[in-house]
Protein backbone atom coordinates (compact mmCIF):
# COMPACT_ATOMS: atom_id res chain seq x y z
CA UNK A 1 0.00 0.00 0.00
CA UNK A 2 1.44 3.42 -0.51
CA UNK A 3 1.94 5.46 2.28
CA UNK A 4 0.10 8.94 2.08
CA UNK A 5 2.32 11.79 1.97
CA UNK A 6 1.43 14.08 5.55
CA UNK A 7 -1.75 11.67 6.27
CA UNK A 8 -3.44 11.89 9.85
CA UNK A 9 -2.22 9.50 12.53
CA UNK A 10 -5.08 7.58 14.57
CA UNK A 11 -2.47 5.41 15.95
CA UNK A 12 1.26 6.04 17.83
CA UNK A 13 1.48 2.38 19.05
CA UNK A 14 4.42 2.32 16.91
CA UNK A 15 6.24 4.91 17.80
CA UNK A 16 9.10 4.86 20.78
CA UNK A 17 8.33 5.80 24.22
CA UNK A 18 10.58 9.01 24.20
CA UNK A 19 8.67 10.06 20.95
CA UNK A 20 5.46 9.11 22.19
CA UNK A 21 6.75 11.30 25.15
CA UNK A 22 7.41 14.42 22.85
CA UNK A 23 4.33 14.56 21.56
CA UNK A 24 2.52 14.66 24.92
CA UNK A 25 4.87 17.19 25.97
CA UNK A 26 4.23 19.30 23.16
CA UNK A 27 1.03 19.83 24.26
CA UNK A 28 1.53 20.77 27.93
CA UNK A 29 3.88 23.60 26.37
CA UNK A 30 1.33 24.88 24.34
CA UNK A 31 -1.58 24.62 27.19
CA UNK A 32 0.76 25.55 29.92
CA UNK A 33 0.49 29.20 30.25
CA UNK A 34 -3.39 29.27 29.37
CA UNK A 35 -4.25 26.81 32.53
CA UNK A 36 -2.05 28.50 35.43
CA UNK A 37 -2.98 32.32 34.34
CA UNK A 38 -6.86 31.30 35.20
CA UNK A 39 -5.38 30.62 39.00
CA UNK A 40 -3.14 33.56 38.84
CA UNK A 41 -5.90 35.96 37.68
CA UNK A 42 -8.64 34.47 40.47
CA UNK A 43 -6.32 33.99 43.64
CA UNK A 44 -6.61 29.91 43.12
CA UNK A 45 -3.74 27.40 43.66
CA UNK A 46 -1.41 26.96 40.45
CA UNK A 47 -0.11 23.34 41.37
CA UNK A 48 -4.00 22.12 41.85
CA UNK A 49 -5.02 23.31 38.58
CA UNK A 50 -2.54 21.73 36.62
CA UNK A 51 -3.18 18.83 38.82
CA UNK A 52 -6.69 18.38 38.43
CA UNK A 53 -6.32 19.86 34.60
CA UNK A 54 -4.40 16.38 34.34
CA UNK A 55 -6.77 14.49 36.10
CA UNK A 56 -10.24 16.39 34.46
CA UNK A 57 -8.59 15.29 31.10
CA UNK A 58 -8.28 11.61 32.01
CA UNK A 59 -12.18 11.55 33.57
CA UNK A 60 -12.98 12.96 30.13
CA UNK A 61 -11.56 10.36 28.34
CA UNK A 62 -13.00 7.80 30.30
CA UNK A 63 -16.55 8.65 29.50
CA UNK A 64 -15.77 9.21 26.60
CA UNK A 65 -14.41 5.86 25.73
CA UNK A 66 -11.20 7.20 25.17
CA UNK A 67 -12.31 8.21 21.61
CA UNK A 68 -11.89 12.05 21.99
CA UNK A 69 -8.34 13.84 21.50
CA UNK A 70 -9.10 16.60 23.96
CA UNK A 71 -7.43 18.50 26.83
CA UNK A 72 -9.31 20.13 29.19
CA UNK A 73 -7.79 23.17 30.81
CA UNK A 74 -8.13 26.20 33.02
CA UNK A 75 -11.40 27.60 31.74
CA UNK A 76 -11.64 31.49 31.04
CA UNK A 77 -15.01 31.92 31.04
CA UNK A 78 -15.15 31.77 34.85
CA UNK A 79 -12.84 34.52 35.92
CA UNK A 80 -15.37 36.73 35.97
CA UNK A 81 -17.69 35.36 38.40
CA UNK A 82 -14.73 33.47 40.38
CA UNK A 83 -13.75 36.94 41.23
CA UNK A 84 -17.16 38.33 42.10
CA UNK A 85 -18.10 35.98 44.17
CA UNK A 86 -15.01 35.34 45.60
CA UNK A 87 -14.84 39.05 46.77
CA UNK A 88 -18.34 39.04 48.29
CA UNK A 89 -18.24 35.37 49.61
CA UNK A 90 -14.98 34.24 49.65
CA UNK A 91 -13.06 31.86 46.74
CA UNK A 92 -14.24 28.35 48.51
CA UNK A 93 -17.53 29.81 47.72
CA UNK A 94 -16.74 30.86 44.60
CA UNK A 95 -15.73 27.25 44.10
CA UNK A 96 -18.89 25.85 44.75
CA UNK A 97 -20.63 27.70 42.59
CA UNK A 98 -18.08 26.01 39.83
CA UNK A 99 -19.17 21.90 41.30
CA UNK A 100 -23.11 23.16 40.58
CA UNK A 101 -22.27 24.37 37.18
CA UNK A 102 -20.47 21.26 36.15
CA UNK A 103 -23.66 19.72 37.16
CA UNK A 104 -25.28 21.96 35.37
CA UNK A 105 -23.46 20.39 32.22
CA UNK A 106 -24.91 16.77 33.05
CA UNK A 107 -28.16 17.97 32.78
CA UNK A 108 -27.77 18.97 29.38
CA UNK A 109 -25.60 15.22 28.50
CA UNK A 110 -29.29 13.77 30.40
CA UNK A 111 -31.57 15.71 27.88
CA UNK A 112 -29.20 14.88 25.10
CA UNK A 113 -29.34 10.87 25.80
CA UNK A 114 -33.10 11.62 26.25
CA UNK A 115 -34.13 13.33 22.80
CA UNK A 116 -31.05 12.27 20.99
CA UNK A 117 -27.97 13.90 19.36
CA UNK A 118 -29.71 14.92 16.32
CA UNK A 119 -32.04 16.98 17.53
CA UNK A 120 -29.41 19.26 19.32
CA UNK A 121 -27.08 18.79 16.32
CA UNK A 122 -30.13 20.14 13.76
CA UNK A 123 -29.17 23.59 15.75
CA UNK A 124 -25.72 23.75 14.38
CA UNK A 125 -25.68 23.53 10.71
CA UNK A 126 -22.82 24.86 8.98
CA UNK A 127 -23.72 28.37 8.39
CA UNK A 128 -24.02 28.20 12.21
CA UNK A 129 -20.90 26.29 12.98
CA UNK A 130 -18.22 27.46 10.75
CA UNK A 131 -18.55 31.36 12.17
CA UNK A 132 -18.72 29.90 15.88
CA UNK A 133 -15.75 28.54 14.90
CA UNK A 134 -14.07 31.63 13.13
CA UNK A 135 -15.61 33.41 16.57
CA UNK A 136 -14.09 31.04 18.84
CA UNK A 137 -10.29 31.67 17.40
CA UNK A 138 -10.36 35.46 16.79
CA UNK A 139 -11.63 35.57 20.80
CA UNK A 140 -8.15 34.39 21.79
CA UNK A 141 -6.47 36.49 19.17
CA UNK A 142 -5.78 39.57 21.62
CA UNK A 143 -4.65 37.03 23.77
CA UNK A 144 -2.06 35.65 21.81
CA UNK A 145 -0.38 39.00 20.84
CA UNK A 146 -1.17 40.49 23.93
CA UNK A 147 1.69 37.58 25.16
CA UNK A 148 3.89 37.72 21.92
CA UNK A 149 3.95 41.84 21.79
CA UNK A 150 6.07 41.30 25.41
CA UNK A 151 8.99 40.59 23.41
CA UNK A 152 8.35 40.53 19.39
CA UNK A 153 12.48 38.74 18.67
CA UNK A 154 11.54 35.90 20.61
CA UNK A 155 7.70 35.31 19.46
CA UNK A 156 8.60 35.96 15.66
CA UNK A 157 11.50 33.88 16.30
CA UNK A 158 9.49 31.02 18.04
CA UNK A 159 6.55 31.31 15.25
CA UNK A 160 8.88 31.08 12.25
CA UNK A 161 11.11 28.30 13.49
CA UNK A 162 7.15 26.88 14.12
CA UNK A 163 6.26 27.48 10.39
CA UNK A 164 9.61 25.97 9.04
CA UNK A 165 9.26 23.01 10.91
CA UNK A 166 5.67 22.22 9.85
CA UNK A 167 6.33 23.15 6.18
CA UNK A 168 10.52 21.79 5.70
CA UNK A 169 10.62 19.14 8.74
CA UNK A 170 10.88 15.77 8.03
CA UNK A 171 9.85 12.65 9.51
CA UNK A 172 8.76 13.12 13.19
CA UNK A 173 10.04 16.52 13.24
CA UNK A 174 7.31 17.53 10.86
CA UNK A 175 4.47 16.76 13.68
CA UNK A 176 6.61 18.27 16.56
CA UNK A 177 6.80 22.08 15.31
CA UNK A 178 5.64 23.82 18.20
CA UNK A 179 8.28 21.90 21.17
CA UNK A 180 10.79 22.55 18.51
CA UNK A 181 9.41 26.16 18.11
CA UNK A 182 9.64 26.14 21.62
CA UNK A 183 12.69 25.23 22.42
CA UNK A 184 14.40 26.91 19.66
CA UNK A 185 12.36 30.46 21.70
CA UNK A 186 13.66 29.55 24.94
CA UNK A 187 17.76 28.67 23.85
CA UNK A 188 17.47 32.47 22.51
CA UNK A 189 15.90 33.84 25.51
CA UNK A 190 18.68 32.40 27.54
CA UNK A 191 21.13 33.64 25.11
CA UNK A 192 19.78 36.81 25.17
CA UNK A 193 19.28 36.81 29.28
CA UNK A 194 15.92 36.77 29.37
CA UNK A 195 15.83 33.88 31.66
CA UNK A 196 14.71 34.54 35.44
CA UNK A 197 16.10 30.99 36.66
CA UNK A 198 14.69 31.92 40.32
CA UNK A 199 11.60 29.80 40.32
CA UNK A 200 13.58 26.58 39.47
CA UNK A 201 16.54 27.43 42.43
CA UNK A 202 13.93 28.18 44.98
CA UNK A 203 11.62 25.20 44.62
CA UNK A 204 11.25 21.72 46.20
CA UNK A 205 11.73 18.46 44.26
CA UNK A 206 8.27 17.46 45.70
CA UNK A 207 5.17 19.04 47.13
CA UNK A 208 2.08 18.68 47.65
CA UNK A 209 -0.05 21.71 45.74
CA UNK A 210 -2.87 23.46 48.68
CA UNK A 211 -5.94 20.73 47.97
CA UNK A 212 -8.85 22.74 49.87
CA UNK A 213 -12.95 21.63 49.38
CA UNK A 214 -15.54 23.96 48.66
CA UNK A 215 -18.19 26.03 50.64
CA UNK A 216 -21.60 26.47 49.44
CA UNK A 217 -23.78 29.62 49.16
CA UNK A 218 -26.63 30.07 47.28
CA UNK A 219 -25.72 33.46 46.36
CA UNK A 220 -22.51 32.72 45.38
CA UNK A 221 -24.05 29.88 43.68
CA UNK A 222 -26.31 32.00 41.71
CA UNK A 223 -23.35 34.21 40.42
CA UNK A 224 -21.40 31.52 39.27
CA UNK A 225 -23.30 28.66 38.35
CA UNK A 226 -25.32 30.39 35.49
CA UNK A 227 -22.40 30.82 33.54
CA UNK A 228 -22.65 27.22 32.33
CA UNK A 229 -25.87 27.95 29.79
CA UNK A 230 -23.23 29.73 28.13
CA UNK A 231 -20.30 27.53 27.99
CA UNK A 232 -22.25 24.80 27.11
CA UNK A 233 -22.74 26.36 24.05
CA UNK A 234 -18.93 27.33 23.25
CA UNK A 235 -18.48 23.39 24.31
CA UNK A 236 -20.13 22.39 21.22
CA UNK A 237 -18.73 24.89 19.20
CA UNK A 238 -15.32 23.31 20.29
CA UNK A 239 -16.65 19.60 19.86
CA UNK A 240 -18.33 20.81 17.06
CA UNK A 241 -13.91 22.44 15.84
CA UNK A 242 -12.65 18.97 16.80
CA UNK A 243 -14.79 17.12 14.60
CA UNK A 244 -14.07 19.75 11.53
CA UNK A 245 -9.85 18.46 12.13
CA UNK A 246 -9.69 14.68 12.60
CA UNK A 247 -12.63 14.40 10.21
CA UNK A 248 -14.88 12.14 12.23
CA UNK A 249 -18.57 13.05 13.94
CA UNK A 250 -17.92 13.32 17.65
CA UNK A 251 -21.20 14.31 18.33
CA UNK A 252 -22.43 11.10 17.32
CA UNK A 253 -19.41 8.89 18.32
CA UNK A 254 -19.37 8.85 21.29
CA UNK A 255 -21.99 11.86 21.35
CA UNK A 256 -22.66 14.77 22.72
CA UNK A 257 -24.02 13.57 25.86
CA UNK A 258 -21.11 11.67 26.90
CA UNK A 259 -18.64 14.90 26.17
CA UNK A 260 -20.94 17.29 28.22
CA UNK A 261 -20.82 14.81 30.53
CA UNK A 262 -17.01 14.24 30.98
CA UNK A 263 -16.49 18.37 30.63
CA UNK A 264 -19.33 18.85 33.41
CA UNK A 265 -17.66 15.96 35.88
CA UNK A 266 -14.32 17.07 35.04
CA UNK A 267 -15.06 20.70 36.25
CA UNK A 268 -17.53 19.48 39.30
CA UNK A 269 -14.46 17.49 40.53
CA UNK A 270 -11.35 20.29 39.74
CA UNK A 271 -14.09 22.78 41.73
CA UNK A 272 -14.55 20.14 44.69
CA UNK A 273 -10.61 19.66 45.06
CA UNK A 274 -9.70 23.37 44.60
CA UNK A 275 -9.01 23.70 40.67
CA UNK A 276 -11.14 26.40 38.48
CA UNK A 277 -13.59 25.31 35.78
CA UNK A 278 -12.25 22.55 33.12
CA UNK A 279 -12.60 23.61 29.51
CA UNK A 280 -11.70 21.90 26.16
CA UNK A 281 -8.80 23.80 24.97
CA UNK A 282 -9.09 25.40 21.28
CA UNK A 283 -4.85 25.35 21.01
CA UNK A 284 -4.40 21.92 21.61
CA UNK A 285 -7.13 21.64 18.53
CA UNK A 286 -4.66 23.55 16.97
CA UNK A 287 -1.69 21.73 17.48
CA UNK A 288 -3.53 18.82 16.21
CA UNK A 289 -4.58 20.57 12.79
CA UNK A 290 -1.08 21.03 12.77
CA UNK A 291 0.74 18.12 13.32
CA UNK A 292 -2.20 15.70 12.05
CA UNK A 293 -0.99 13.42 15.17
CA UNK A 294 -5.27 12.61 16.20
CA UNK A 295 -4.46 9.49 18.67
CA UNK A 296 -6.52 10.38 22.03
CA UNK A 297 -3.67 8.53 23.69
CA UNK A 298 -1.28 11.84 23.26
CA UNK A 299 -3.57 13.51 25.21
CA UNK A 300 -3.42 11.13 28.22
CA UNK A 301 0.17 11.17 28.16
CA UNK A 302 -0.21 15.13 28.29
CA UNK A 303 -2.05 14.68 31.35
CA UNK A 304 0.19 12.55 33.12
CA UNK A 305 2.64 14.98 32.17
CA UNK A 306 0.70 17.71 33.87
CA UNK A 307 -0.42 15.58 37.14
CA UNK A 308 3.25 15.25 37.88
CA UNK A 309 4.80 19.18 37.11
CA UNK A 310 1.26 19.94 39.06
CA UNK A 311 3.57 17.70 41.93
CA UNK A 312 6.83 18.82 41.23
CA UNK A 313 7.65 22.26 42.09
CA UNK A 314 10.76 22.30 40.55
CA UNK A 315 9.02 21.17 37.34
CA UNK A 316 6.54 23.84 37.40
CA UNK A 317 9.40 26.34 38.33
CA UNK A 318 10.89 25.49 35.01
CA UNK A 319 7.56 26.06 33.31
CA UNK A 320 7.55 29.47 34.86
CA UNK A 321 10.87 30.07 33.31
CA UNK A 322 9.35 30.18 30.06
CA UNK A 323 8.73 33.82 28.96
CA UNK A 324 5.29 34.83 27.47
CA UNK A 325 5.96 35.95 24.79
CA UNK A 326 7.76 32.77 23.68
CA UNK A 327 4.04 31.14 24.66
CA UNK A 328 2.76 33.37 22.66
CA UNK A 329 4.24 33.15 18.93
CA UNK A 330 3.32 29.44 19.27
CA UNK A 331 -0.43 30.93 19.80
CA UNK A 332 -0.34 33.01 17.01
CA UNK A 333 -0.01 29.89 14.66
CA UNK A 334 -2.54 27.43 16.75
CA UNK A 335 -5.16 30.28 17.07
CA UNK A 336 -4.79 31.15 13.74
CA UNK A 337 -5.84 27.74 12.56
CA UNK A 338 -8.85 27.63 14.48
CA UNK A 339 -10.31 29.84 12.12
CA UNK A 340 -8.96 28.43 9.45
CA UNK A 341 -10.74 25.16 10.32
CA UNK A 342 -14.13 27.81 10.62
CA UNK A 343 -13.54 28.69 6.93
CA UNK A 344 -13.03 25.44 5.42
CA UNK A 345 -15.88 24.34 7.39
CA UNK A 346 -18.10 26.48 4.66
CA UNK A 347 -16.05 25.99 2.17
CA UNK A 348 -16.68 22.04 2.20
CA UNK A 349 -20.15 22.37 3.04
CA UNK A 350 -20.27 24.53 0.06
CA UNK A 351 -22.29 27.32 2.11
CA UNK A 352 -23.86 29.48 -0.20
CA UNK A 353 -23.28 33.19 0.30
CA UNK A 354 -25.00 34.28 -2.09
CA UNK A 355 -28.53 33.31 -0.27
CA UNK A 356 -29.61 35.99 1.69
CA UNK A 357 -30.47 34.18 4.58
CA UNK A 358 -27.10 32.56 4.88
CA UNK A 359 -25.09 35.86 4.39
CA UNK A 360 -27.43 37.27 7.72
CA UNK A 361 -26.56 34.55 10.20
CA UNK A 362 -23.17 34.62 9.29
CA UNK A 363 -22.80 38.02 9.32
CA UNK A 364 -24.51 38.73 12.56
CA UNK A 365 -22.58 35.84 14.56
CA UNK A 366 -19.36 37.38 13.50
CA UNK A 367 -20.29 41.26 14.84
CA UNK A 368 -22.10 39.66 17.81
CA UNK A 369 -18.59 37.42 18.43
CA UNK A 370 -16.15 39.73 17.51
CA UNK A 371 -17.71 42.83 18.58
CA UNK A 372 -17.44 43.11 22.59
CA UNK A 373 -21.46 42.97 22.71
CA UNK A 374 -22.64 42.20 26.17
CA UNK A 375 -26.25 41.63 27.14
CA UNK A 376 -26.92 41.10 30.64
CA UNK A 377 -30.05 39.19 31.52
CA UNK A 378 -31.35 39.65 34.88
CA UNK A 379 -33.05 36.50 36.20
CA UNK A 380 -34.53 38.00 39.51
CA UNK A 381 -31.37 38.99 41.77
CA UNK A 382 -29.24 37.27 39.53
CA UNK A 383 -27.72 38.76 36.18
CA UNK A 384 -26.78 36.51 33.58
CA UNK A 385 -24.03 38.32 31.22
CA UNK A 386 -24.06 37.00 27.56
CA UNK A 387 -21.10 37.57 26.09
CA UNK A 388 -18.58 37.03 23.12
CA UNK A 389 -19.14 33.68 21.19
CA UNK A 390 -21.65 32.12 23.84
CA UNK A 391 -24.04 35.50 22.54
CA UNK A 392 -22.61 35.15 19.09
CA UNK A 393 -23.71 31.29 19.11
CA UNK A 394 -26.94 31.98 20.93
CA UNK A 395 -28.00 34.53 18.47
CA UNK A 396 -27.24 32.63 15.15
CA UNK A 397 -28.64 29.31 16.57
CA UNK A 398 -31.91 31.06 17.31
CA UNK A 399 -31.69 33.48 13.29
CA UNK A 400 -31.24 30.24 12.17
CA UNK A 401 -34.55 28.08 12.99
CA UNK A 402 -36.58 31.71 13.19
CA UNK A 403 -35.18 33.22 9.71
CA UNK A 404 -37.22 31.22 6.80
CA UNK A 405 -35.54 29.02 4.04
CA UNK A 406 -38.27 30.55 1.63
CA UNK A 407 -36.55 33.53 1.82
CA UNK A 408 -33.75 32.01 -0.75
CA UNK A 409 -36.40 29.97 -2.55
CA UNK A 410 -38.19 33.42 -3.13
CA UNK A 411 -34.81 34.65 -4.22
CA UNK A 412 -33.74 31.54 -6.77
CA UNK A 413 -37.67 32.52 -8.15
CA UNK A 414 -36.99 36.04 -8.98
CA UNK A 415 -33.39 35.18 -10.43
CA UNK A 416 -35.84 33.05 -12.87
CA UNK A 417 -38.17 34.88 -13.77
CA UNK A 418 -35.64 37.72 -14.59
CA UNK A 419 -33.53 35.65 -16.76
CA UNK A 420 -36.42 34.12 -18.46
CA UNK A 421 -37.48 37.59 -19.25
CA UNK A 422 -34.10 38.49 -20.73
CA UNK A 423 -33.03 40.47 -18.16
CA UNK A 424 -29.32 40.25 -16.72
CA UNK A 425 -28.26 41.88 -13.58
CA UNK A 426 -24.68 42.40 -13.75
CA UNK A 427 -21.84 42.31 -10.81
CA UNK A 428 -19.87 45.82 -10.15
Amino acid sequence: MKKVKNAPIYDISGMSLVKQGTLGMQHVFTLFASTVLVPILTGLDVGVALVMSGIGTLIFHFVTQFKVPAYLGSSFSFIAPILVAGEIYGLDYARGGIVVAGLIYLIFSVLISAFGPEKIVSFFPPVVTGPIIIVISMTLAPTAINMASQNWLLSMVTLAVIIAVAIFGKGFLKIVPVIIGLTAGYILAAIMGKIDYTPIIEAAWFGLPNFSLPKFNIGAILIVAPIALTTVVEHMGDVLAMSGVIKKDIAKDPGLNRTLAGDGLATTISAFFGGPANTTYSQNTGVLALTKVFDPRVMRIAAVMTIAIGLIPKLTGFTDTIPRAIIGGAVIVLFGMIASIGARTLVDNRVDFSKTRNMIIASVILVFGLGGAVIPIKVGPVEIRLVGMALAAIIGIALNKILPIEIDEDEDEEDAEAEAEGIVFEEN
